[in-house]
């Protein structure tokens, strides 16, 4: 087996990961939450959920995510000109920034949930939930 298969599998098992637990924790454990615990309890287990996630996120998906981002882009000739070039490069700059949106709206979100400000930790949940899923769709589009 060729080492950048199992690479782009890490790359790639990582993103599935960071969308999968968003989603999870979106349409399953919050839901679920909210209608089978008392509002005290309720909080603390989200709570609880939300910064184990971060945990795992920063602990290990988000060093992974950038080794192996930056050693499939220089496996594949990247270069900070070639960002700008249409196809290829262009995606994964569009990529790049977009992963930078997601990372940027999950560290508000979790700093707007550790204050109580519901609404705003919401509309960053959302926002870090949409640019993940734009995230793979365009990784899928530099997959070929």
């Amino acid at each position: 087996m060729d080492v950048w298969v199992l690479v782009r599998f890490v790359h790639v098992a990582g993103a599935a990961l960071w969308l999968g637990g968003q989603l999870t924790l979106t349409f399953a454990v919050i839901p679920l939450a909210g209608r089978l615990l008392p509002v005290a309890e309720r909080a603390r287990v989200v709570q609880a959920v939300g910064r184990r996630f971060a945990l795992v996120t920063m602990a290990g998906f988000l060093p992974s995510q950038i080794a192996t981002g930056i050693a499939l882009a220089a496996n594949h000739g990247v270069t900070f000109d070639s960002l700008g070039e249409p196809g290829y490069g262009r995606t994964l700059a569009a990529k790049l920034a977009l992963f930078t949106v997601a990372m940027l709206a999950a560290t508000g979100h979790g700093i707007a949930a550790g204050r109580r400000r519901t609404h705003l930790a919401r509309a960053l949940g959302l926002c870090g939930l949409v640019c993940s899923a734009g995230v793979v769709l365009l990784a899928t589009a530099l997959v070929g």
